[in-house]
């Protein structure tokens, strides 16, 4: 029987009981689920497929297709996308996980992620056998290793420091990759919500097939995107991934087999949200608000808060403990951190749980409401 670690989050249930007991109940930063309402359009396409008496397709619909396809030139830089090489997936947490059986990975086989890291990329490698790796470069692995390398997952905008890659940066990963025949997925589900100078931008974060990264070549490439964040559809599990056409071929063809088909009303919501920016523009105005609120409190109250130039947390420290007691940061200095900071009713996620290179931060979602928000902020400025 295959045996898992234990989901993380299930720790920190004595930290949300105290930020609980605080006079004023507590604000919930940790998890980062959407927490506005569904966009009334989204809602209405999703109603007016209800009647959905036959099976749905695997590969999606041609309409979702096309408008996925669309949306990657409008929106990523990536023109020309071709409708066959997209597929819609139920969330893109299930496809982050199953996508290494689903390339024939096994063990003796070797799957890089990010040194700080969304979990769900080593889960993927242990329900195949394979080894995961941390590295943020593929130079950082020895000659045996990266001899064994058939997946290596990029993440930009990054979970959880929301760091934003340069593109050549990641044409650096995939020409690398390209030279041991590995495939290079790129998780960009942040990729609308870039701030400071990703905000605004034509050009947008970096996209994994876009020609600057790819070399107009999508060979070995797969890029992975939500609609759970832009489009407040998490309820939803409304996801796709696009790239190349061989691959992608492949994943229906397995996909169908096994019975991994995203619901026709889904497709259907899907296809309109796609087709509409003002939504999405909408919901990032809240939340940068919310964002600049917290950064600026979490900064009076001694915090220091590196990257987060995009994505919805703010990677965030303890400034006040910088040269302390010498030694780099561990993970109990995390947990110190949550723990201080749900006796404030505030309740965050320990950075250790995005592995060692975590160690000493928290990750605060921007996700709560505006209430939830305005009390947070309130409660770090009067701490320090």
């Amino acid at each position: 029987m295959l045996t898992l670690p234990e989901y993380p989050w299930e720790a920190l249930t004595p930290y949300r009981r105290t930020a609980e007991g605080r006079p004023g109940g507590i604000s919930d930063l940790s998890i980062g689920t959407p927490v506005d309402d569904t966009p009334e359009l989204i809602q209405r396409a999703l109603g007016a497929a209800a009647n959905a008496h036959g099976y749905p397709t695997t590969h999606g619909t041609a309409e979702l297709r096309e408008a996925i396809a669309a949306w990657y030139g409008r929106r990523r830089g990536v023109p020309g996308l071709d409708p066959q090489a997209v597929i819609p997936t139920v969330g893109s947490k299930e496809f982050i996980a199953w996508l290494p059986l689903l390339l024939g990975i096994g063990p003796g086989d070797v799957v890089v992620r990010p040194t700080v890291a969304y979990p769900t990329y080593d889960i993927g490698a242990l329900l195949v056998g394979a080894e995961a790796v941390a590295a943020d470069s593929l130079d950082d692995l020895d000659a045996g290793t990266r001899a064994r390398v058939k997946l290596v997952w990029t993440n930009s905008p990054a979970n959880p420091t929301g760091r934003v890659a340069p593109s050549a940066e990641l044409r650096a990963v995939v020409d690398q990759a390209r030279a041991l025949g590995a495939v290079v997925a790129g998780d960009e589900c942040y990729a609308e919500l870039g701030w400071e100078h990703w905000d605004g931008t034509a050009a947008g974060t970096p996209c994994i097939l876009s020609e600057e990264v790819s070399g107009g070549d999508h060979t070995g490439l797969i890029s992975v995107y939500s609609l759970s964040k832009q489009s407040n559809l998490a309820g939803y599990r409304a996801a796709f991934a696009a790239g190349d056409p061989d691959l992608v071929k492949n994943l229906v063809n397995s996909r169908k087999h096994a019975g991994m088909i995203v619901p026709a009303p889904v497709q259907a919501a899907m296809t309109v949200a796609l087709g509409d920016d003002a939504h999405v523009a909408a919901q990032k105005d809240r939340y940068r608000a919310r964002r600049a609120l917290l950064k600026d409190a979490l900064t009076s109250a001694g915090l220091v808060v590196d990257h987060s130039e995009a994505g919805l947390y703010l990677w965030t420290r303890d400034g006040t403990r910088d040269g302390a007691g010498g030694g780099a940061p561990s993970e109990a200095d995390s947990w110190a951190l949550v723990g201080q900071l749900a006796e404030l009713g505030i309740l965050v996620g320990p950075g250790t749980f995005y592995g060692t290179a975590g160690n000493g931060y928290v990750r605060v979602a921007i996700t709560a409401t505006d209430d939830a928000v305005t009390r947070a902020a309130e409660r770090l400025r009067a701490w320090r």
